[in-house]
C-alpha cells in the first residue's frame, strides 16, 4: 500500500534535564530521531513527516539535507492532535504510519508485520507483553478483534489484569486517515487529543482494528529521561554485538563493547574488550583488535592486528598491518600492506607504502612515503610553519636516523640514509649519507651547580 510515515518528535523532554530536544539525545553515536527516520525509510514509504515543538529548529538544523518533511505542533495536545497537525501534508489515499522519535530500538521487519496483517482493517496497532504492564495502556480484545485501548488509570481491575499493552504505534489505512484522526476530540480530564481514540472510533463506525503483537517487549522501549537512554544504549549494543557474533566474531566480552555505527567483517575476527567503534567500520579476515581501542570510519583489511591502546580515524589500512600500543592514526592516513606503526605514534593525512616501519615515538604529517622505509625512533616531520602545512616526500629504501626533524617542504630520495640528530631542511640524495649536526664541543672549565646555602 502507498505509505506515508509521521515520526512524533515535538515533546520538550524535561525530564531528560537537557536544553537539547530529548529526540537529539544520541544513541550509539546518532540521535534517536536518526534510528527512527533508518528503520523507518527501509520500508520505501512515499514521504517521511516529522512532527516537531519545542527546539524544533533545532531538531530541522540536526535532520536537514534527509528529504524530511517538518510540521510544527505549535501547543503539545496530545498525540492524535500531532497527527491533526499532518492531515493536509500527507499524501491522499496513503496509509500513515505513527512512529515516534524517541522509540528508537523498532526493527523495520516489526513495522513490516503491521502493514502486511493490516488487510481490511481501518487500524492495525502494534502491541506487547511488557514483564510489568502497570501504566500501559491495554489492549481489550473481543472475538471481533480489538474493541479499544484503555489507559492504566481508567482500566477495571479485571482490564488491569490483561498483560497486552499498546505500544503506541499505530497504522491507518489511507481511505480512513481524515474520517477517523478528524473526529478525534478533547473531551477528557486532560483536555488533549489522545491518538488510542481512533481504535474506538473505528470500532463504533463498524471497522475492524487488527494488532500485531512485538515479540521483543525492549523493541518498543521509550526514552524519557536519561536512565532510559542508558538503557536503551545497552540493549542496542546488546544487539549490534549479537548479529557480529552471528558472524563468527570472537568477542571477549560482549558486555565490554560498544558499537556506535556499522561494523562489517570478514572470518575469525577478535575482538578485545573495551574497544569503541563508530560510523562504518571494516574488519577483514582474521583481523584482531587489541583491548581499549577506538575505530572511527575506518577499513582494516585481512590479517592487521591492532595493539591495544590504539586509535584509528578515517583511515585505510592494508593486510598484515600491526599498530600501536598506543599508536594514533589520524584521518587521511593510508597503510599499505605490511606497514609496521609502533607504539607512540602519530600519523596524519600521510601515505605510507608496503613494508615500511615507523616504530617508535614518531610524528609523520602530511607525508608520501615509499615502500620499505625505516623511520627511527623520536623522527618528526615538522609540517606546519605556523600558518600553512606543507608535504614531506620519503622515497623508497629510506633509513631515517632517531631524533630526525624533517622540515617541510622537502624530499628524502631513494635509499638515502640520514644519521641519528639531524635537522633536514633541503633535498637529500639518493644512495648518500647525510647527517646534520654542530660540533661536539667538550668545556674543560665547567663544573656541576653546588646547592646554595638556604640559610
Amino acid at each position: 500500500m502507498p505509505l506515508s510515515i509521521v515520526i512524533l518528535a515535538a515533546g520538550q523532554g524535561t525530564r531528560m534535564k537537557s536544553a537539547r530536544p530529548k529526540v537529539l539525545h544520541e544513541l550509539a553515536g546518532k540521535p534517536l530521531l536518526q534510528h527512527v527516520v533508518d528503520a523507518g525509510r527501509a520500508l520505501e514509504p512515499e514521504q517521511i513527516i516529522a512532527v516537531v515543538g519545542h527546539g524544533g529548529e533545532l531538531v530541522q538544523a540536526a535532520m536537514q539535507g534527509q528529504d524530511l518533511y517538518f510540521v510544527e505542533q505549535r501547543e503539545q495536545l496530545g498525540t492524535g492532535h500531532a497527527l491533526q497537525q499532518c492531515l493536509d501534508h500527507v499524501n491522499p489515499g496513503n496509509a500513515v504510519l505513527v512512529l515516534y522519535g524517541d522509540v528508537p530500538l523498532v526493527r523495520a521487519e516489526t513495522m513490516a508485520s503491521m502493514i502486511e496483517q493490516t488487510g481490511d482493517a481501518a487500524v492495525c496497532i502494534l502491541s506487547f507483553e511488557p514483564p510489568d504492564p502497570s501504566g500501559y495502556g491495554r489492549v481489550v480484545r473481543q472475538q471481533a478483534g480489538v474493541q479499544t485501548i484503555v489507559e492504566h488509570k481508567d482500566a477495571t481491575p479485571e482490564q488491569r489484569a490483561i498483560g497486552e499493552c499498546f505500544s503506541g504505534l499505530m497504522l491507518i489505512r489511507g481511505d480512513s486517515l481524515q474520517r477517523l484522526v478528524g473526529a478525534l476530540d478533547n473531551d477528557n480530564a486532560q483536555q488533549e487529543y489522545y491518538l488510542t481514540d481512533v481504535v474506538g472510533i473505528a470500532v463504533s463506525d463498524g471497522e475492524s482494528v487488527a494488532a500485531v503483537v512485538c515479540d521483543d517487549p525492549d523493541e518498543v522501549n521509550g526514552v524519557n529521561n536519561q536512565q532510559q537512554l542508558a538503557a536503551v544504549e545497552r540493549l542496542y549494543r546488546g544487539r549490534q554485538v549479537e548479529a557480529l557474533m552471528e558472524h563468527g566474531v570472537k568477542v571477549y566480552d560482549p558486555l565490554r563493547i560498544d558499537l556506535r555505527g556499522v561494523v562489517e567483517v570478514g572470518q575469525d575476527v577478535e575482538i578485545d574488550v573495551n574497544c569503541v567503534f563508530e560510523g562504518t567500520v571494516t574488519l577483514g579476515d582474521n583481523v584482531r583488535i587489541g583491548a581499549n581501542c577506538v575505530i572511527r570510519n575506518s577499513s582494516i583489511a585481512a590479517g592487521s592486528v591492532i595493539q591495544p591502546m590504539t586509535s584509528i580515524d578515517e583511515a585505510v589500512i592494508g593486510r598484515n598491518v600491526s599498530i600501536g600500543p598506543f599508536a594514533r592514526i589520524r584521518p587521511g592516513t593510508g597503510l599499505a600492506d605490511d606497514v609496521r606503526i609502533g607504539n607512540f605514534v602519530e600519523t596524519k593525512k600521510s601515505q605510507i607504502g608496503q613494508g615500511s616501519k615507523v616504530n617508535h615515538l614518531s610524528y609523520v604529517g602530511d607525508t608520501e612515503m615509499g615502500s620499505g622505509v625505516n623511520i627511527g625512533a623520536g623522527t618528526i616531520t615538522c609540517n606546519y610553519d605556523g600558518v600553512n602545512k606543507s608535504k614531506t616526500i620519503i622515497e623508497d629504501g629510506v633509513f631515517i636516523g632517531s631524533d630526525t626533524q624533517l622540515v617541510a617542504p622537502v624530499r628524502v630520495e631513494r635509499n638515502a640514509t640520514i644519521g641519528a640528530g639531524s635537522t633536514i631542511t633541503k633535498t637529500v640524495p639518493a644512495d648518500k649519507l647525510t647527517i646534520s649536526r654542530a660540533k661536539q664541543v667538550t668545556i674543560g672549565s665547567w663544573s656541576k651547580p653546588v646547592k646554595k646555602d638556604s640559610k
